[in-house]
């Protein structure tokens, strides 16, 4: 009896999910603000926004 409860227990479960759900976000997370502070994408960005502001109306 006390074996069979062992085997089909949660306790414990939830606390390791979070925590590997939280590692995951945290990666990727770094991951992204790599991207974004490269030089490329900063001149991606620079280079939409004065097409933005250059159009006329």
């Amino acid at each position: 009896m006390k074996l069979q409860r062992l085997r089909t227990s949660d306790a414990g479960m939830s606390t390791a999910e979070y925590a590997i759900g939280t590692l995951a976000a945290a990666a990727l997370a770094a991951v992204l603000y790599t991207v974004v502070t490269g030089d490329s994408v900063l001149a991606a960005l620079t280079a939409l926004v004065q097409r933005a502001l250059s159009v006329t109306f």
